[in-house]
């Protein structure tokens, strides 16, 4: 199966090409950044579709990044996926940030759970806790940091994602150590797409995975009471 994968969900834009019948990336390329993915995405897929010498109608797939991350990100990726799978008529899945975090971890097999961590902000984080079979734990969602910590109960865990460093930072000293920490500032992109041939299209909708409202309110919140609608 040949996989496009994208991901602008974090701070990074990065895109890559898997063949995963021969279990590797044909082409891939990331650039770091926290701004300018509109602008550098659709040019960077160029580039690796150019690399790859697949053309968009040889895919069998293209796989996305939903989040949970910045809201701009994510729209500008999952638009570009929707709009390249409508173009070549191939199925477009869903992966969350979270999920890619953890999939290289659980892919060794390991005895010890991991804590997929996000920065949201404000001492909050994008939480997600599985076991080392990849079982859940805790479902995702956003939480106090202090809530992350409370996941000492499943014993030494990894650490993935960009909280990771601030999650570890902060951890007990009467728990058992972390058995690692992955502070990458955004997923690997091969595992975006090994997830996205993993799951099921219909299943996996390529639809932004928020976990919370974006902060900016509709227009007509912002306007005067007297200017708004009746209810």
């Amino acid at each position: 199966m040949l996989i496009l994968a994208i991901d602008t969900a974090l701070d990074a834009c990065a895109a890559a090409v898997l063949d995963t019948e021969a279990g590797r990336l044909v082409a891939q390329q990331s650039e770091s950044m926290k701004r300018g993915h509109a602008e550098a995405l659709m040019p960077l897929i160029g580039r690796v579709i150019k690399a790859s010498g697949i053309g968009f109608a040889n895919l069998d797939r293209i796989a996305v990044t939903t989040g949970p991350g910045s809201f701009t990100g994510l729209r500008v990726g999952i638009s570009a996926a929707r709009g390249i799978g409508l173009a070549a008529e191939k199925p477009v899945v869903g992966v969350t940030t979270l999920a890619a975090y953890a999939a290289p971890v659980v892919n060794q097999g390991g005895e010890h759970p991991v804590i997929s961590a996000i920065d949201a902000r404000h001492d909050h984080v994008y939480l997600q806790v599985v076991a080392g079979n990849g079982s859940p734990l805790i479902w995702p969602r956003v939480a106090p940091l202090a809530e992350a910590l409370e996941a000492t109960r499943f014993g030494a865990p990894h650490l993935v994602g960009n909280a990771a460093a601030m999650v570890g930072e902060r951890w007990p000293r009467d728990a058992p150590a972390p058995a690692g920490i992955d502070t990458q500032p955004a997923p690997d992109i091969a595992w975006v797409g090994w997830l996205g041939a993993a799951v099921t299209p219909g299943t996996a909708p390529p639809r932004p995975f928020y976990l919370r409202a974006p902060d900016a309110r509709p227009q007509k919140d912002m306007l005067p009471n007297a200017a708004q609608p009746a209810p």
